[in-house]
């Protein structure tokens, strides 16, 4: 057993040793193997002594921390750009991007991919977010959940995995068993597969995976608590994917989200101002051809720009891969405000 003297500094001099009573605290022998070398499982220095900082000390610590996420992002950007290629290649062959996670990594990628088909207007197997534990693990961890590799091999199974998808796992640590089976069996069915990590992966997933996406956030504020710098990377990552993916398919036209779903107010709103200020039309009129148009913003657009039905609308569409910009020019310039 080690004995320390509590409170007592490590070198001690006349100056900084306070007077006793000295209480002696014994210290357990600590093994030799407790570091873990998993960058996201280290401890930040920075943080050592966050348990007595007041609110606003707190605050500064995190956010200090939180404010290198953005340039860690950035030094991946090479292999995000390559994810972003082979996610489009997928969605041209009629492929899936189907994202695999455990606890937060897995809730982001269920959450990424719900959002795009009120923004880009993709049905909802298109973009798939795969979660250890099923929808339960969307509200409460799932014990044992991240460790079932089976059930990540029956995932991959029961939804047909095939060459034309792209299946990227999401692990902060990028060592988590569900999803690492996950990518396993994708491979073995022949999809394209990626890793987004906060860690440097295995070797074996490095030298399997078509490309690696890894962020070196550093440890976190709370050791282990990757729902945070991690977390934050991940999102940052999964936004640039599959907005990426999307402007490269033609559902933005300048940075006017042409292809959005009116599944609410605020969307119905923002569709026939996009309208507007692509045709110049009112708000009536407006309203009257995305009517027309079934409710597409985009078949809207080509209707009052060419003057034709939305069937030649359509028909322009189809054979310009989606893209607005051969049917109808550019976009109006940014109004100063």
């Amino acid at each position: 057993m080690k004995v320390r003297r509590l409170g007592c500094p490590a070198n001690p001099t006349r100056s900084n040793l306070a007077p006793g009573p000295w209480i002696l605290l014994r210290l357990p022998d600590v093994a030799d193997d407790y570091l873990d070398l998993r960058l996201t499982e280290r401890r930040n220095p920075r943080s050592s002594t966050i348990d007595t900082a007041a609110a606003l000390e707190i605050v500064d610590l995190i956010g200090g921390e939180d404010a290198t996420v953005p340039a860690a992002v950035a030094r991946a950007r090479v292999e995000i750009a390559r994810l972003i290629e082979f996610i489009e290649t997928a969605f041209r062959a009629g492929g899936r991007l189907i994202y695999v996670g455990a606890g937060t990594s897995g809730r982001l990628g269920v959450l990424d991919a719900a959002e795009c088909p009120p923004t880009f207007g993709t049905p909802p197997e298109m973009v798939v977010g795969v979660i250890a534990g099923g929808s339960p693990a969307l509200l409460r961890s799932v014990e044992g959940a991240e460790d079932d590799v089976n059930a990540a091999i029956a995932e991959m199974d029961s939804r047909r995995v095939n060459a034309n998808d792209v299946v990227v796992g999401i692990a902060a640590s990028g060592t988590t068993p569900f999803v690492r089976a996950a990518l396993s069996r994708a491979q073995a069915l022949g999809a394209r597969t990626a890793l987004v990590s906060c860690s440097e992966p295995p070797a074996v997933l490095r030298d399997t995976c078509d490309v690696c996406v890894t962020v070196l956030v550093g440890p976190e504020i709370v050791t282990g608590s990757t729902r945070m710098k991690a977390g934050t990377a991940t999102k940052l990552v999964l936004n640039t994917l599959t907005t990426g993916a999307m402007i490269r398919l033609g559902k933005v036209y300048g940075n006017l989200m042409v292809d959005l779903r009116a599944w609410n107010d605020k969307l119905v709103d923002r569709g026939q101002r996009i309208v507007m200020e692509t045709t110049g039309l009112g708000r009536e009129e407006a309203r009257s051809v995305i009517a027309e148009a079934d409710g597409k913003v985009k078949t809207a657009i080509v209707m009052a720009r060419r003057g034709v039905s939305r069937e030649e609308a359509e028909q322009l569409l189809a054979e310009h891969a989606g893209r607005l910009r051969p049917i109808v020019g550019d976009p109006p310039p940014v109004q100063a405000r």
